[in-house]
């Protein structure tokens, strides 16, 4: 009899050490997955763009990166992307260029600005508003897209 009575009072105890292991589990998970959630990147407010983006340029394409900008760094980071612009007042105007690979010409983009034809466009919207501010095509990437890792 006294075995099982150890093995009754024995239950609740692994019943709580099981549901105590559970949950310190999932707390770390969670950690995990959190600290991810913006991709480690400034620019991950960019993303929320990307549905406009692809629109401007066509399913066709295959996405490179995205970059957060204001004007201002945009002109010092990027001088080729900028000068294609329309002229914009505020120097301090936050914009987002996302960049994608494919066969581009100026009547397969929206607002198309630089070449007539290119390998590489660069849709650069206003955020947060999405504004679409041009799709400029090139035939290489005028700077880092991707990540190096």
């Amino acid at each position: 009899m006294s075995a099982r009575k150890d093995r009754r009072g024995g239950f609740p105890l692994r019943l709580a050490t099981g549901l105590a292991a559970g949950l310190l589990a999932t707390a770390l998970l969670a950690g995990c997955t959190s600290a991810r959630s913006n991709l480690g990147t400034t620019d991950s407010a960019c993303f929320l763009a990307l549905p406009s983006a692809t629109k401007a340029v066509g399913a066709h394409s295959k996405f490179i990166g995205v970059h957060l900008y204001t004007l201002a760094s945009l002109r010092k980071n990027a001088p080729h992307l900028y000068e294609t612009l329309p002229s914009q007042p505020a120097s301090n105007q936050r914009i987002c260029a996302i960049a994608f690979m494919g066969t581009f010409t100026k009547t397969s983009v929206s607002h198309p600005l630089g070449l007539a034809s290119g390998t590489v466009a660069v849709v650069v919207l206003k955020t947060p508003s999405n504004q679409l501010l041009g799709t400029v095509l090139f035939n290489h990437a005028p700077v880092r897209f991707g990540h190096s890792h």
